[in-house]
C-alpha cells in the first residue's frame, strides 16, 4: 500500500511561484509514474503534469512553460515548480502515483492564487 503526503501548498500573489512536494511512503517495489492533477470548486479534477519512468514529461497546456514537474526517485518524492502563477491556478493540487502498476492518489495541498 501506497501513502502520499503533498505539503507546499499556500497563498500566492498573482505572478509569484510556489514549490508543491510529494512523497511516497510504503511496500512497494517499482515506481512507474508520478504525477499531479488539480481540481477547482465545481470543476472536474485536470492533469496538470506527469512524469515516467522514461522520465518524459507531460503537462497541460495550461500550465506549459510556466510549471515544471521533478522527482527525486531515492527519495521517492515528485515536485512541481509553479511559475508565474495565475488566479485560474487556485485548486487542491492532487499527487498521483503509479507503483507496481497500481495508482495512488493523495489528499491534496491547497494553492489559492490572489489576484
Amino acid at each position: 500500500q501506497v501513502r502520499l503526503v503533498e505539503s507546499g501548498g499556500g497563498l500566492v500573489q498573482a505572478g509569484g511561484s510556489l514549490e508543491l512536494s510529494c512523497v511516497a511512503s510504503g511496500s512497494f517495489r517499482r515506481l512507474i509514474g508520478m504525477g499531479w492533477y488539480r481540481q477547482a470548486p465545481g470543476k472536474q479534477r485536470e492533469l496538470v503534469a506527469t512524469i515516467p519512468q522514461s522520465g518524459a514529461t507531460k503537462y497541460a497546456d495550461s500550465v506549459k512553460g510556466r510549471f515544471t514537474i521533478s522527482r527525486d526517485l531515492a527519495k521517492r518524492t515528485v515536485y512541481l515548480r509553479m511559475a508565474n502563477v495565475r488566479p485560474e491556478d487556485t485548486a487542491n493540487y492532487i499527487c498521483v502515483v503509479t507503483a507496481d502498476y497500481m495508482d495512488s492518489w493523495g489528499q491534496g495541498t491547497q494553492v489559492t492564487v490572489s489576484s
